[in-house]
């Protein structure tokens, strides 16, 4: 236990984290300046699960019948004849290979190309409906529309929004609003949020990369608040949250078969995305 403290001790030493001469201690949320409390990181665990309620609610009573009315189908797939040990060899290998078939025909007295056509069968039986998709692509839509609105408002009269050194003035002695404290609580919210519905979401080939990106988010996040770098990392949620709103907008146009008004969006993601990922977040924030 005490090899565990010391470790923790040398991890968070304020040599590595903080600018000289400042202490943990010195950033206590006091009757002065309101400092960003760790304590609070936890509060967003809740607020994930309110989140997840939420979006349950909007997918079933909002999001599904606009798209229904936009003409998306809910068309589920033919599912497969129960067949146990077909079931055991799908779920075990990703992929069957021809050898792995002909083994599977002796096994179940069926011809190879039955073998073959249950899998297939198997295969679409796990594809969700493009209606399910639409849906799960309007609660990201809605959360980055809204992030993207409120980080707007948030920070419209903060100093740091229009120059960037006023994240450094005085740094860390920057108290938080309450404005701001929402916005982080909300934005970790949304991403633990993610980590979670990704297990039971549209599975995506690259479901590790996303998660472990969530997980990042969430570690950026996280050590942001601890070291009152607030500032900062409201801006580059800001400038991450932008782009992803024409890209979800341009998906659900997508499945709504609306391909003109999808490539427009999409366009106007590539813009923003370049202007920035490759023009703002390195050169005003990072530089």
């Amino acid at each position: 236990m005490s090899f565990v403290r010391a470790l923790l001790d040398k991890f968070w030493s304020s040599r590595v984290w903080l600018p000289p001469n400042v202490t943990w201690a010195d950033l206590e949320p006091n009757d002065k300046i309101a400092y960003t409390d760790y304590r609070h990181l936890g509060i967003s665990l809740p607020f994930a699960l309110a989140l997840l309620a939420l979006r349950f609610a909007l997918e079933r009573y909002w999001f599904a019948p606009v798209g229904i009315s936009l003409g998306i189908k809910n068309t589920k797939s033919k599912k497969a004849p129960p067949n146990a040990v077909l079931e055991r060899a799908y779920l075990s290998k990703r992929k069957i290979r021809h050898k792995q078939i002909v083994g599977l025909a002796k096994q179940v007295d069926m011809s190879e190309r039955q073998v073959e056509r249950w899998l297939r069968l198997r295969h679409s039986q796990d594809k969700p409906s493009t209606l399910t998709k639409f849906c799960e692509t309007c609660w990201r839509w809605l959360y980055y529309t809204f992030a993207f609105s409120y980080g707007v408002f948030c920070l419209w009269d903060k100093p740091w929004l229009w120059d960037v050194n006023h994240c450094w003035y005085d740094y860390p002695h920057q108290g938080i609003t309450s404005d701001c404290w929402w916005y982080y609580m909300f934005s970790l919210a949304f991403y633990w949020s993610l980590a979670v519905s990704q297990f039971f979401d549209v599975k995506r080939k690259d479901f590790r990369e996303m998660f472990i990106h969530h997980i990042a988010t969430i570690c950026l996040l996280g050590f942001s608040w601890v070291c009152n770098l607030h500032r900062i990392g409201t801006l580059v949620l800001l400038v991450h949250d932008v782009a992803d709103v024409f890209l979800e907008a341009a998906k659900m146009m997508k499945y709504a078969n609306y391909q003109r008004v999808c490539d427009v969006l999409f366009a106007i993601f590539t813009l923003v995305w370049i202007t920035t990922r490759l023009g703002i977040y390195p050169v005003w924030l990072i530089h």
